[in-house]
């Protein structure tokens, strides 16, 4: 994630679904008012400038062209309408800004796992949606982005004898398909 983003001489960064603030920048929205309070607890023992907003990333509280960048970590496999999601999140980015979107990976052996239990009626996962780098791609592009970077990450266990394999296979296939990705993330920017 923090390699698809540029640094800025004077960033307003929105991470919108901040969660407990790890990601968090500038800013931190999130639905939660309890995942709130452990992103301003987290900001104040690292001594870190937060402003924490409750609000829904499908309607952001924020005026257009606001930010100049938006991380957005694993909130779209949760969100019900994640275009609409998208559309707000290109609305207050200013032009030229960067936006980067991490999801759960559509093909991944370790997320094929999750959707299996969402399907058994975990509630969890149930409502869940997984995304492939092309339709996060394609969602950016639907809201006026152009994405123009990506990466992915596959977890895979020490603990087994297959992590040397799966370490093997990420070496090769990394940077030329997201297959197998448990964790793939894009960039996108919006025109000038």
């Amino acid at each position: 994630m923090r390699r698809l983003l540029p640094p800025l001489a004077d960033p307003r960064v929105l991470d919108a679904g901040a969660g407990d603030g790890r990601l968090a920048g500038v800013t931190a929205l999130d639905l939660s008012p309890a995942l709130l309070g452990l992103a301003r607890q987290r900001a104040r023992l690292e001594g870190v400038p937060l402003e924490t907003v409750q609000g829904d990333i499908q309607a952001l509280p924020f005026p257009p062209g606001t930010f100049h960048q938006i991380v957005v970590v694993t909130v779209l496999c949760f969100v019900p309408h994640a275009r609409k999601a998208l559309m707000e999140l290109a609305r207050v980015l200013k032009p030229g800004g960067n936006l980067v979107v991490g999801e759960l990976g559509r093909w991944s052996p370790w997320n094929l796992r999750r959707r299996l239990r969402g399907r058994r009626g975990d509630p969890l996962w149930s409502e869940s949606r997984f995304w492939s780098r092309r339709e996060l791609e394609r969602l950016a592009r639907k809201a006026g982005l152009i994405p123009d970077g990506w990466g992915t990450t596959v977890f895979y266990s020490p603990a087994t004898h297959r992590w040397r394999v799966a370490r093997a296979l990420e070496r090769t296939l990394a940077g030329r398909t997201s297959l197998g990705a448990a964790f793939v993330a894009i960039r996108a920017v919006k025109q000038v």
